[in-house]
């Protein structure tokens, strides 16, 4: 008799990447203020331009928010 159960193969469900990129969007485009806020802020009390500026500011917090959002 042949055992059909052991050979299904599991598929997990990934998210889309336009999903996922709709969503760093909207997080990149709300994190965008903050870090140029931050940014400025930065650069006049040190007196000098920072080498991270505010996109790569915004950027880097919506790297960090986006997955932990399709994690949950």
């Amino acid at each position: 008799m042949t055992d059909f159960t052991s050979d299904t193969h599991v598929t997990r469900r990934k998210p889309l990447k336009t999903e996922f990129m709709f969503y760093f969007g909207i997080i990149f485009l709300a994190t965008l203020p903050l870090a140029t806020l931050t940014w400025a802020l930065a650069a006049i009390r040190s007196g000098s331009l920072t080498t991270k500026g505010p996109i790569k500011r915004a950027l880097s917090q919506a790297r960090i928010i986006t997955p932990m959002i399709f994690a949950a």
